[in-house]
């Protein structure tokens, strides 16, 4: 198993997954898969992706519906993603992904959360090239094999196939994913999420004290509204 199996493994055993801003997440996503390609999610490749992923999410078809409605209005407030970067405690890379409508107040709260954690924010490129940048594609596996769709899938930019408990997992680059999801698409897999990940390159191990000090800094993170991942290079336990 290569990288993407064990980073996926590792987060699995942790909270990232469980995250109680699913949907506020999930909405900031249709409003600039809106905003970008429209409402028609025939037309828009973005939009069916997250649409997906709401569905997977198990968020209510009303919510949905109603998100896309409210996205279609002009006055709503448009979400800009931005990357943050910097160092937690014990030299360990922090990269953090935000969805705002007000730069200003993102920056302020980010930075803030490093000085009172004793990290470090770090300015653009200081820590994004230590992880690959990738797309992944959850499908189910009934009547179809990973081995053999990793071979198929090589061509269209697949890197790692594997399975689990909840289906077949697809892991290429981040440039990957519309000729991926077309592929599929025209193959009649269903698609039952997608998304996009950092895999740090390298991880670093910690003892304890030093995990829970790299922890409460990504925590104070995690609680922002604006956040919607945050990545970091510090190795995993799988307890």
């Amino acid at each position: 198993m290569g990288r993407a199996f064990e980073f996926r493994k590792g987060r699995k055993m942790k909270r990232w997954a469980a995250m109680a801003k699913t949907f506020t997440r999930i909405g900031k996503d249709i409003v600039m898969a809106v905003k970008e390609g429209g409402p028609n999610p025939e037309t828009n490749s973005r939009l069916r992706a997250v649409i997906q992923n709401a569905k997977a999410a198990n968020m209510p078809k009303d919510n949905v519906e109603r998100a896309i409605k409210n996205a279609s209005n002009k006055d709503t407030a448009n979400y800009k993603e931005i990357l943050f970067e910097g160092y937690a405690p014990h030299g360990i890379a922090i990269l953090i992904e935000t969805a705002s409508d007000n730069n200003n107040r993102t920056v302020a709260n980010i930075r803030s959360y490093f000085n009172k954690c004793n990290g470090t924010m770090g300015t653009q490129g200081s820590v994004e090239f230590m992880f690959d940048h990738t797309c992944n594609f959850r499908i189910p596996k009934e009547g179809l094999d990973a081995e053999e769709l990793e071979l198929e899938f090589i061509d269209f930019g697949a890197e790692e196939v594997f399975e689990d408990e909840d289906g077949i997992l697809i892991y290429a680059p981040f440039n990957s994913f519309g000729t991926i999801q077309k592929e599929l698409e025209n193959r009649g897999i269903d698609i039952l999420s997608s998304g996009f990940e950092r895999i740090p390159q390298i991880t670093k191990k910690l003892n304890a004290d030093q995990v829970a000090d790299v922890e409460k800094l990504i925590e104070k993170i995690e609680e922002d509204d604006d956040v919607m991942n945050v990545y970091h290079t510090m190795e995993e336990n799988e307890e």
